[in-house]
């Protein structure tokens, strides 16, 4: 089992660099890291987590600018989004926003996608909510003719181009990796576009019966990334038993030293499963 970490990457937590020098410093396979292009002030959806919505929603740093720079400072660690949000972002630049980082990293970008839960922030994106999932899916195979094709053309409900030519394409072939967050509504979303399941991180127990299910709709052995897992040794031993291939230990986002003492915690417990 693999292990790395996901997380906000705010304005005022450590900045993308020395994050990127410490994880792989301390041999974590990958970063993940949340989007949010901004909270409307006056929100209807609650936070899925109960209570007040944390700041670190409101001051992320774009992923694919933050990654870029890990990716000048790292050889090895794998640059995921966790998740990017495709219901607020345009195919053709996010098209290319990944392969260029592809390229930039030499090949160790995971896309990592979801709908999002967020309604107040899609709408001002232009985004029906009771739409975002079938947007989503088409979003994804408009990229996927745009990293694949010489000439690329797509002309669906929600995206309409005629052949173009757009480069860079992906180093990873036929492109990165397409991980699929969310629960059972997105499971046709992993049969269809994914190549795993990046689960919350749930109790095992939880988690079990849903990876079966989960590959019961896709019809294969579909890899499981757990996202957000706590640093509890019995979920990591249940993570271990399901046969999870990718563990993401929640790092809190905070300053450079804290956030440093904080991983040497994490690859100590990680350390014991390696």
């Amino acid at each position: 089992m693999k292990f790395g970490v996901s997380t906000f990457i705010t304005d005022r937590g450590v900045r993308p660099a020395p994050l990127g020098t410490a994880l792989e410093d301390r041999a974590f396979d990958s970063l993940f890291i949340a989007e949010h292009s901004h909270i409307p002030a006056k929100r209807e959806s609650p936070y899925p987590d109960g209570g007040e919505l944390p700041e670190m929603y409101y001051r992320t740093l774009d992923p694919f600018v933050a990654l870029a720079v890990i990716a000048t400072v790292t050889e090895r660690l794998l640059l995921g989004t966790g998740i990017a949000l495709i219901p607020q972002r345009d195919p053709i630049h996010t098209a290319k926003e990944v392969a260029s980082l592809d390229l930039v990293s030499d090949g160790r970008v995971v896309f990592g996608v979801g709908v999002g839960w967020n309604r107040e922030e899609m709408r001002d994106h232009g985004t029906d909510p009771a739409t975002r999932g079938r947007l989503t899916d088409e979003r994804l195979r408009a990229m996927r003719e745009l990293w694949t094709q010489e000439k690329a053309e797509f002309h669906g409900e929600f995206v309409d181009f005629d052949p173009s030519y757009a480069w860079p394409k992906p180093v990873q072939r036929p492109f990165p990796p397409i991980y699929v967050g969310g629960g059972p509504g997105g499971f046709h979303r992993v049969a269809e576009l994914g190549d795993a399941w990046l689960a919350d991180g749930m109790p095992p127990d939880e988690l079990g019966p849903l990876i079966e299910r989960m590959r019961s709709v896709a019809g294969r052995e579909v890899p499981v990334t757990v996202y957000a897992a706590p640093d509890d040794p019995a979920q990591v031993e249940g993570y271990l038993g399901l046969g999870v291939e990718r563990v993401l230990f929640y790092l809190p986002t905070m300053p450079e030293q804290e956030t440093l003492a904080y991983l040497d915690r994490l690859a100590e417990l990680a350390g014991r499963y390696r």
